[in-house]
């Protein structure tokens, strides 16, 4: 790889498009896409799919197994992205986004392949999202390709709501995919109805920092450099099973020219341009619910802390969990279930059925429907699994004099 790549200035890489023109040319875009067939369908091959158990139908969506791949034309290129079920009525879909060094079967396979998730998931159409060039068996980018910048990736989405007619989706992002969620609920508010995002620093890079990343891009593999962005330094000295499986599965699916332009992009972020109400005049910040999810000791810690600073407190969960290190979507899946679970509920998602873990009583399960929420207000839990611990209280706005509860809290689990 040529030095001319790697050196990615930032004063070369951070010019984006203003926000309302970005808007004002991607809707007309969108328009005039709309009587195009610009997809490709190609159903999963069965050996592809990995260790995947059987599910009841539902009455909405197909059996868990059925994923389809689509590759999908948006005004920055090609994005790949694998989609289970169908959107029926105003339900959103639940959208992830993986972070740098991944894919979407890296980033997300473990939690949803986790049996509660499943008993949520399908109940909704579920689009996973994966970088440009970032998934399995994807080509080599050309020489000289031009990476989208994070603003222009954020832009793609609108596409792929738009192509699938999703009334509005439910963001799922790690890291960097954590990051281009929260740009596009800024700039679409319309479209995002709530939002996890685990491990998301919203400020781009000083030049401090730029330095050290490139200074340690000249003294570690590009894989190990990924790895300190992923994994606590707690992980990566123990040298854990996980870390050992991801330092291999990182050098041989992902291929390490797209990885590096997309890794180069992500550090020439500049900050999410969003305040608390009344902080700064104009303040932007994201309206919809927002549950923001960090491990212990992990790398992004600091930067969620800082998120979390500038997000509006009453729509807002501060997850915190403990034993659980840079990925929770790996290392505690069923809690993070848990947390999820909530948060939809406290959205208005709500349904009950028999806990499997449990020996009697309902709990709110997945089989969700929509409540009116002029008549709806609900405190729930957000916390660990065996109940015992603090929680965090997550509610829908009511016209009936229910208090205002705010959601911004830490919480360990």
């Amino acid at each position: 790889m040529g030095p001319g790549l790697f050196w990615n200035f930032p004063s070369k890489t951070s010019c984006t498009v203003p926000q309302s023109l970005l808007q004002t040319m991607l809707l007309s875009r969108m328009a005039g896409m709309k009587d195009q067939q610009f997809t490709e369908e190609k159903p999963l091959l069965p050996e592809s799919r990995g260790q995947e158990t059987e599910m009841e139908n539902c009455e909405t969506f197909v059996a868990e197994g059925d994923w389809k791949e689509h590759d999908i034309e948006t005004p920055y290129g090609m994005l790949h992205v694998v989609i289970r079920g169908a959107p029926k009525g105003n339900k959103p879909a639940i959208l992830t986004y993986h972070d740098v060094g991944l894919n979407h079967k890296l980033c997300f396979n473990t939690f949803f392949h986790n049996e509660d998730m499943q008993e949520i998931t399908k109940h909704f159409v579920v689009c996973h999202v994966d970088a440009p060039g970032q998934h399995i068996g994807a080509p080599q980018m050309p020489q000289g390709y031009q990476y989208p910048t994070m603003d222009q990736l954020a832009g793609m989405l609108p596409s792929v709501v738009q192509h699938f007619g999703f009334k509005s989706i439910v963001g799922i992002g790690v890291g960097a995919g954590a990051y281009i969620l929260a740009k596009f609920a800024l700039i679409f508010p319309e479209l995002v109805e709530g939002l996890v995002l685990l491990n998301i620093d919203p400020n781009g890079k000083g030049w401090i920092d730029w330095a050290a990343t490139k200074l340690s891009g000249l003294t570690s593999t590009l894989p190990d450099t990924v790895l300190a962005h992923l994994f606590s330094q707690e992980e990566l000295m123990s040298n854990t099973e996980v870390v050992q499986s991801y330092r291999q599965q990182i050098n041989n699916t992902i291929n390490q020219f797209n990885l590096q332009l997309f890794w180069n992009m992500y550090n020439s972020r500049r900050d999410l341009e969003m305040n608390r109400s009344g902080s700064v005049l104009n303040a932007k910040t994201l309206r919809c619910p927002v549950m923001l999810v960090v491990g212990d000791n992990a790398p992004a810690e600091e930067g969620v802390v800082e998120c979390n600073s500038k997000l509006d407190p009453t729509n807002t969960t501060f997850l915190k969990m403990a034993d659980s290190g840079g990925m929770p979507q790996i290392t505690q899946p069923g809690k993070l279930t848990e947390a999820f679970k909530y948060f939809l509920q406290g959205m208005g998602y709500i349904a009950y059925m028999k806990d499997r873990r449990m020996s009697g009583g309902p709990v709110p399960s997945a089989s969700m429907t929509r409540l009116v929420r002029s008549r709806t207000a609900s405190l729930t839990s957000a916390g660990s699994v065996d109940g015992s611990r603090n929680r965090a209280c997550t509610h829908s706005d009511s016209s009936e004099g229910v208090g205002q509860v705010s959601h911004t809290m830490e919480v360990s689990c």
